[in-house]
């Protein structure tokens, strides 16, 4: 990139018709396809959408299967003899299942429903002994009684973090788009330093010529020849240096939007769109796109949920566990399933602490006065959510009229420089007069560039303050 701007800087005025030369527009497109922010970006919003799917497969049936084949065992182990004494047998056995399972969770409750057929084998071999057990059905239901309900809070924090990083994908967008916008000026500015640079030191070198003609004749003095002079090398150094500046400026783009050095050079973009909005519309745009309204709400429900889980961790809990099914007994698996007998199962295990020394009250004192902070916290933050969004759309219009008084100040600025140039060269101005008119023409067009820059930014600025496109009038989340 940088040895194409040289060659951009060599021929400032070719360069701005030079079929090759990348627009704003062009140099967004291909950083967003190409850069490392962009697929980070990218990455962050499919690990959003994979976290989504996982939430929304907790909720759906689980089909497994488990078991363990073979279970077999070889071993001398300790065994009780009837009269309480331990004897040592060699023992060569296996014990293998297989089980197969269905589970589904229960948002609403937090608890679990499980439907379960089983079957088990033990094989004796010094014994000569085989058995089955076998379970052709089992119901069963696990309820937290108590006990904090991750499945409900999950409910109502899940969809929040999907929709809040597919938003932030869109907004992350839009600030790349911004920071591009900003390089590719800081491109832009270094190439307009090269032009005006180039083009005082052609202009110089003439005024120079000139000088050395009058100063023979006398009709010139010392001292201007020599300013003549000083003003030809600054020119010179002015390009040397804008050379070296177009090159940082010219490594940082291409770092941060992974160009290949022949994407330049950058076309000076016409004015950026300014359409009329109100504070207000813009704020609305913004409460209804952008992925911080959803955090804030996110961050809300958090708190809450961190109060819910201090009630849910300490004071009594329980667990109801209930089973019913059918189940059989044989020396072969098929007569398991003849005369098969009920089989009911029902638990309830509890915990109640009697004297903690305060420990359930600190832990949820410390859970509320957290959710205070956090209530705090968003509160200011919306505050300046706000503010930020109505200050920017308020600041878009101004950014316009400053950047048509700019051009239009460039415009007379240059005029005025190539009349005070001609006047010069006829004698009937001082070259003070001529200095700072060109003074002014170089801070013009200067000042041009950095108003065409500020309104660009602004623009890329309030679309990823509200998501919205105001020049299209839709929402950039769609």
């Amino acid at each position: 990139m940088a040895l194409l701007l040289f060659s951009l800087l060599a021929a400032p005025a070719a360069a701005q018709q030079h079929p090759a030369a990348l627009t704003l527009p062009e140099v967004i497109a291909l950083a967003l396809d190409q850069s490392a922010v962009a697929r980070q970006a990218q990455t962050t919003r499919d690990q959003g959408y994979w976290q989504w799917r996982t939430y929304q497969a907790t909720y759906r049936p689980q089909l497994g299967v488990q078991g363990t084949l073979p279970g077999f065992s070889r071993v001398i182990t300790p065994v009780v003899q009837p009269d309480g004494t331990t004897d040592f047998r060699a023992v060569r056995i296996n014990n293998s299942n297989l089980a197969l399972t269905l589970s589904q969770n229960l948002g609403l409750t937090g608890g679990q429903v499980v439907v379960a057929s089983e079957v088990q084998r033990f094989d004796d071999f010094n014994g000569r002994l085989r058995r089955y057990n076998n379970q052709p059905l089992a119901l069963g239901l696990t309820q937290p009684i108590g006990r904090f309900n991750e499945l409900r809070w999950n409910r109502r924090l899940e969809p929040l973090r999907y929709q809040e990083s597919q938003r932030q994908y869109v907004e992350e967008r839009e600030i790349i788009m911004q920071r591009i916008t900003e390089l590719y000026f800081d491109v832009v500015q270094q190439q307009v330093n090269a032009e005006v640079a180039g083009q005082n030191v052609q202009a110089n070198e003439e005024l120079l010529r000139i000088g050395q003609e009058r100063y023979r004749l006398g009709r010139l003095s010392q001292s201007d020849l020599l300013r003549l002079e000083l003003n030809l090398l600054t020119a010179r150094q002015a390009v040397a240096q804008s050379q070296l500046d177009a090159q940082d400026a010219a490594l940082r783009l291409q770092r941060y939007t992974g160009l290949r050095p022949a994407d330049a050079p950058l076309a000076v973009p016409e004015a950026a769109p300014a359409p009329p909005v109100l504070p207000a519309t813009a704020l609305d745009q913004a409460r209804q796109n952008r992925a911080a309204v959803l955090a804030f709400r996110r961050r809300l429900l958090e708190a809450e949920r961190e109060v819910a889980l201090a009630r849910g961790t300490t004071g009594f809990q329980a667990t109801l566990t209930a089973n019913l099914g059918y189940v059989n007994q044989a020396s072969n698996l098929w007569e398991t399933y003849a005369a098969l007998q009920n089989q009911q199962q029902v638990r309830l295990t509890f915990a109640l602490p009697v004297v903690d020394w305060g420990r359930q009250k600190s832990i949820l004192k410390t859970a509320e006065l957290t959710r205070r902070q956090v209530q705090a916290d968003v509160a200011q933050e919306e505050a300046a959510f706000e503010a930020d969004v109505q200050v920017q759309a308020a600041q878009l219009g101004t950014l316009a009229r400053q950047l048509a008084l700019a051009a239009r100040a460039d415009t007379l600025a240059r005029r005025r420089y190539d009349i005070a140039q001609a006047t010069y060269k006829v004698g009937r101005i001082s070259l003070t007069d001529l200095t700072l008119a060109l003074g002014e023409k170089d801070q013009a067009r200067r000042a041009y560039i950095q108003a065409l820059r500020a309104a660009w930014v602004g623009h890329y600025r309030l679309r990823a303050l509200t998501l919205y496109d105001f020049e299209r009038q839709q929402p950039l989340t769609e």
